[in-house]
């Protein structure tokens, strides 16, 4: 590549980044008391991946996820499920037109490029697995045809953490197929207060009908920021290091007898693939043009937690993924 294509490059580069800047920017203007679920939005984003987020009700989950599609230029579909709720109601299915003596396949929410699945754990295993099976697969078979799903694709599943009767909890080799697996809290004083201010303003603003719709962003610039991306530099010293820390997960014993005993499965190479790619977005999102250590570290609660399984004997300790993740982190050593 030649000076001037360099500079080219570097323009562009300067110009996504720029954007996402923005995009954060007014996200966190409007999703108050919320930068982390915010940040792991756009990773997931850039990293071609799907959230699921735990949170107590309120906490602007559903909220996120619609300003970011009002944002993006795609379209956005919410999902609310429920113990009813059939594979059907997701996909979409053939309808019989007699006018035409024929069936016509009526596509369903899921081929909407942003999608909320609002309470996952609340609908049946045959619907959580259509859901599962078309992120995986990124396709939707119906009867004898397979339909593509648009190249952005990006799904969100919440979960409430509160209730539990009444659910179908994700099993673990499907909870895999998620990018993230973010848990969410209560704003501060400070965020809670502003939250008050934003509700009265936008109560204002929809009595009289006023506010102009919010610059959306080209789906081509989404697709040039994920090639940015995968262009960052990762040193193989650190690559080495993101490799171990998943390792780890599989063999504990070589770093402490008892951390091996409380894991009852590690991270597959799913799990590598995953933190790789969320690190390479978050040091992208921070303007620089190669990985560190800490954003290896930052982003792997989020990506491992799921994919690390506690043992019986750990669950009966008060251990979960969550806790393992952490040790990992403390005993595999920085490059």
């Amino acid at each position: 590549m030649d000076s001037r294509s360099d500079e080219l490059s570097t323009g562009t580069n300067a110009r996504l980044h720029d954007a996402f800047i923005r995009l954060r920017e007014d996200l966190s203007s409007e999703i108050v008391g919320q930068s982390a679920l915010i940040e792991r939005l756009l990773i997931a984003l850039l990293a071609d991946g799907h959230l699921l987020v735990e949170g107590a009700p309120g906490l602007a989950k559903t909220s996120a996820i619609r300003a970011l599609a009002a944002r993006l230029e795609a379209d956005f579909a919410r999902v609310q499920f429920t113990p009813d709720l059939l594979p059907a109601d997701l996909t979409g299915t053939e309808v019989w037109r007699p006018q035409d003596g024929r069936f016509e396949f009526q596509p369903g929410p899921i081929f909407h490029p942003v999608l909320l699945a609002d309470e996952i754990n609340r609908a049946p295993a045959k619907v959580q697995s259509a859901l599962l099976e078309a992120m995986g697969e990124r396709q939707v078979t119906v009867g004898r045809h397979t339909y593509p799903l648009p190249q952005l694709f990006l799904v969100m599943a919440t979960q409430n953490p509160i209730e539990q009767e009444g659910t179908f909890p994700l099993p673990e080799a499907q909870l895999d197929r998620f990018l993230m697996y973010v848990r969410i809290g209560y704003p501060e004083v400070e965020a809670e207060t502003e939250i008050l201010r934003l509700a009265r303003n936008r109560a204002r603003a929809a009595m009289h009908a006023s506010g102009e719709p919010p610059e959306r962003l080209p789906l081509a610039d989404v697709f040039a920021a994920r090639e940015a991306v995968l262009d960052l530099h990762v040193a193989p010293a650190l690559e080495r290091y993101l490799v171990e820390l998943v390792l780890a997960s599989r063999d504990a014993g070589r770093y402490d007898a008892d951390l091996a005993r409380r894991i009852a499965w590690g991270a597959s190479p799913r799990g590598s693939i995953a933190l790789e790619r969320c690190a390479r977005a978050r040091a992208w999102l921070a303007g620089r043009d190669f990985v560190t250590p800490d954003d290896v570290r930052a982003v792997a609660p989020d990506v491992l937690r799921h994919r690390v399984l506690p043992s019986y004997e750990a669950t009966a300790e008060g251990w979960d993924g969550e806790r393992l993740v952490a040790e990992l982190v403390k005993q595999v050593p920085l490059p």
